[in-house]
């Protein structure tokens, strides 16, 4: 791993402070800690920070007839970035429409402008946001690292079935799942 950034996915008010649209919140909050170890090594490393955050519109096509409640709804408390994490100045805080940081939003641009060639992704949900982030990652000629104690889906079963198929599909330096404690052992 050469060129690192790190993208942390939804970690947003309406995720980790509401139970109200996904259930998800408890298990976001455990992941706190963690993610600001990771960020913390990534600042010091002077490696990129990306937070990819929902942002939709108050009647978006993902509410209709889907049972999924508004939430992080653009310009609003909820649809920022928890306080913990800062944002930082030099971090970037990208809004997504949609499930992947990389979807309409000109992210792998950003992220070759910098040379950046692996990215380090954590945050919630591992089925969906996280998992269509890493492996856009992968189809926009970037190197995956999955930190799978960085990441967390509503039901336990749902994330450790994703870590394990992941974690033996797409092996080796395109798409790697690890702990953080493995990744910053990397950094060394």
């Amino acid at each position: 791993m050469k060129n690192i950034a790190v993208i942390v996915v939804d970690m947003l008010k309406d995720n980790v402070y509401s139970e109200s649209h996904s259930g998800m919140g408890a298990q976001a909050r455990e992941l706190i800690p963690g993610i600001q170890r990771l960020l913390a090594t990534a600042r010091e490393k002077e490696m990129p920070v990306v937070f990819a955050n929902d942002a939709f519109l108050p009647d978006d096509f993902i509410f209709s007839g889907t049972g999924v409640k508004p939430h992080a709804i653009m310009g609003t408390q909820g649809a920022q970035v928890i306080s913990e994490f800062g944002p930082e100045e030099s971090d970037i805080v990208l809004e997504k429409r949609r499930f992947s940081a990389f979807l309409g939003t000109n992210l792998d641009d950003r992220l070759r402008g910098m040379s950046v060639d692996t990215i380090v992704v954590a945050g919630i949900g591992t089925p969906v946001c996280v998992l269509t982030t890493a492996l856009d990652g992968v189809a926009h000629d970037f190197k995956v690292v999955l930190l799978e104690d960085c990441c967390a889906a509503f039901r336990l079963e749902d994330h450790e079935a994703i870590i394990n198929v992941y974690r033996n599909c797409l092996r080796g330096p395109l798409f790697q799942v690890m702990p953080l404690e493995e990744f910053l052992l990397t950094l060394v």
